[in-house]
Order: C-alpha cells, then sequence, then structure tokens
C-alpha cells in the first residue's frame, strides 16, 4: 500500500476522456488539464506527427498534399492505431509536464459502452504503448455519472444520456452496474453530415466538417425560439463551380438534424421500455441527465422530456462530465473496482 501510494505520487495519475472529437485529461491534484481535438496532423513523407489537438484541427481541409490530418477514432473507438497511440503519448507527455512527474502513470481510460473486445484491447495496448504503466477501463456513461454525482452505487435506478461527438451513451445505472444500455453512431458527427447533406442538396452549395459543426453551434435549435436563428454559410457552389454565401436559419437545421434526432428519442424509449419497472420509477421520478456536446443543441432536453413524459436535465458542465468521473476513480480505484472493464491481460484491473 505505502508502495503504491509513492509511485502515484510520483508518477500522477491521469484521466483520460477518449472521444471521437475532443480528448480530455484528467490531472490528479490538478483537475481537467487538456481538452484538445481529437486530431493528428501527419507528414506522410516522414511519417512524423506535425501536430496534435487544437493545432491540427485547424488544419483539417487546409493542408497541403504531404501533410494529412486524422481523426484517429471513429464512433468512439480506435480506426487507427499508430495515430491514437502518437495522440496518447503527446497527452500523457503534456500531463507530465504540468505534473512535474515523470514516472509511468496509472491511467483511467473512459470508453463507449458495449464496444468489442478487440476494440478494449486496442485502446489497452494503445494507452500501455504511449507510457501507461496500469490501465483501467470504465464505460463513459457511467465515468459520467461518477462525475455529475449521480448515486451509482446505492439502490436507485439513474439513467444518463451521453452525447458525444462519435457516439451517443443512453444507460440506466443502478447498485454499481449497467442494468440497460444502448450505444448509438446518432451523434455530433453525425448532424454535422446531415446538416452538410442538406445544405448541398437544398442550396446547391458545398460545404466543409468545420463549417458544419460551426452552423450547428451557430443555429442549431429543437425548437423554435422567440427569435429566429440565422448565420451566414461560404462554399462551393456545385452548379458554377465558385465560391457562394447563402443565409441558413434554425428552421433549416431542425429540418436537417431532425431524422437523426427522431431516431435518437426512439432509441431512448426503447432503452426505457426494456428497463425493470422499481428502476424505471426512479427514473420517472429523478428524471434524465443529459452530458456530453449534444446539450450544445437547443431545446433537446425539452423535446426528450415532451416525447417521452420524464423529466430531462442538462448536467453542470456536461462536457467534462466523463472526465471528471475519471478523476474521482483514480482518488480510489478499490471503492470504484466493480464498475470497472475486465480485459484480458495479466495487469487488467479484477
Amino acid at each position: 500500500m505505502i508502495l503504491k501510494k509513492f509511485h502515484s505520487l510520483f508518477s500522477g495519475d491521469i484521466g483520460i476522456d477518449l472521444g471521437t472529437a475532443n480528448t480530455l485529461v484528467y490531472l490528479s491534484e490538478h483537475g481537467i488539464i487538456i481538452n484538445e481535438p481529437s486530431v493528428v496532423a501527419l507528414n506522410k513523407k516522414t511519417g512524423r506527427v506535425v501536430a496534435v489537438g487544437t493545432d491540427a484541427k485547424e488544419m483539417i481541409g487546409r493542408t497541403p498534399g504531404h501533410v494529412e490530418a486524422i481523426r484517429p477514432l471513429v464512433d468512439g473507438v480506435v480506426s487507427n492505431f499508430e495515430v491514437t497511440e502518437e495522440m496518447l503519448m503527446y497527452l500523457i507527455k503534456k500531463a507530465q509536464q504540468i505534473s512535474k512527474k515523470f514516472g509511468r502513470p496509472r491511467v483511467v481510460v473512459g470508453v463507449p459502452s458495449g464496444i468489442t473486445n478487440v476494440e478494449t484491447r486496442a485502446v489497452v495496448d494503445a494507452t500501455t504503448n504511449a507510457g501507461a504503466r496500469e490501465i483501467f477501463i470504465v464505460e463513459e456513461p457511467m465515468a459520467a455519472a461518477i462525475g455529475i454525482g449521480l448515486p451509482v452505487h446505492e439502490p436507485i435506478g439513474s439513467m444518463i444520456i451521453d452525447m458525444g461527438g462519435g457516439t451517443t451513451d443512453i444507460a440506466v445505472i443502478s447498485l454499481g452496474g449497467i442494468i440497460n444500455s444502448k450505444n448509438l453512431t446518432i451523434a455530433g458527427d453525425r448532424l454535422n453530415s446531415d446538416i452538410a447533406s442538406y445544405i448541398r442538396d437544398e442550396f446547391k452549395i458545398l460545404i466543409g466538417e468545420r463549417t458544419a459543426e460551426d452552423i450547428k453551434i451557430a443555429v442549431g435549435s429543437i425548437a423554435e425560439g422567440d427569435e429566429p436563428l440565422e448565420a451566414p454559410v461560404r462554399g462551393r457552389d456545385l452548379v458554377t463551380g465558385l465560391p457562394r454565401e447563402v443565409i441558413i436559419t434554425e428552421a433549416d437545421i431542425r429540418e436537417a438534424i431532425g431524422p437523426s434526432i427522431a431516431i435518437l428519442i426512439d432509441a431512448v424509449k426503447e432503452v426505457l421500455e426494456t428497463t425493470p419497472p422499481e428502476i424505471l420509477a426512479d427514473v420517472m421520478r429523478r428524471g434524465i441527465v443529459l452530458v456530453g456536446g449534444g446539450t450544445m443543441i437547443k431545446g433537446l432536453d425539452k423535446l426528450i422530456s415532451d416525447m417521452l413524459k420524464v423529466p430531462v436535465h442538462i448536467a453542470s458542465e456536461p462536457l467534462s462530465a466523463v472526465a471528471r468521473g475519471t478523476g474521482i476513480i483514480l482518488e480510489d480505484i478499490e471503492k470504484h473496482r466493480e464498475i470497472l472493464v475486465d480485459y484480458d491481460d495479466d495487469n487488467a484491473p479484477r
């Protein structure tokens, strides 16, 4: 026990919310120290990393031929092992520079619920190769629930919807376990794609991924507001091939993302329908909690509440819920060991 405490003090334990769109890093005794896009820019000629995080995201759609901006995680799981490893090495090194502790740290990593053993193994291997001494895996909805203070270890049903960039996790939690869950690829990236497709089809203008995301943040709304929102959008005219600007309204965004939001609500309904009655009664009394970047869409909480007749609340600081949860787990691994994901490895948490 004394040796473990000494090693923890020496190495600086780290919690990582490994997201498709953004990765957050929690450092023991410091809190959340990094919140950067999950993007890596590579020089294809040399194979070397040019930039990671915010600097790399600025390069998306603007790189010369020999530089490629890569998002190494797709739908919440590792799609490019080597680039994920490079990104994790960068994040761990940056955390160590802040902590001034350079031993091999213990790392808690948040992953989407329901990922396969192979996908979990990829996260573990990439984190090990990036310099971690010991790795603990936790499902993101569980980490988020801990991060926002839900009573996950008590015999009380709690429901959480974690809408990130690549996936949306819907989970019902009680007594330290996930009772019922569903993982969807209806999330921030899908909505960006919906917006880009809508603008292409309706206005015959081609826009990029970043532009679609900017529009979603600026005028994205599920519910009609008192004052209509609108924003200019610039892209390439598919007819003339020349630049063109149009004005996009919140009504356009509602029409663009409407089908995907309907699928999301149907999935929440499906989870509720298959939840045990006693726990469902707790959820109806306590409500559903929203976390993640999806909470940026105005009116989503009200729409879900109206459709399902269940109270819906947006968590305080929803974007950092998973990262804060990994930090709480780091403070007492033994207390939270039962919620960690087992994987086949000699050093795996048991």
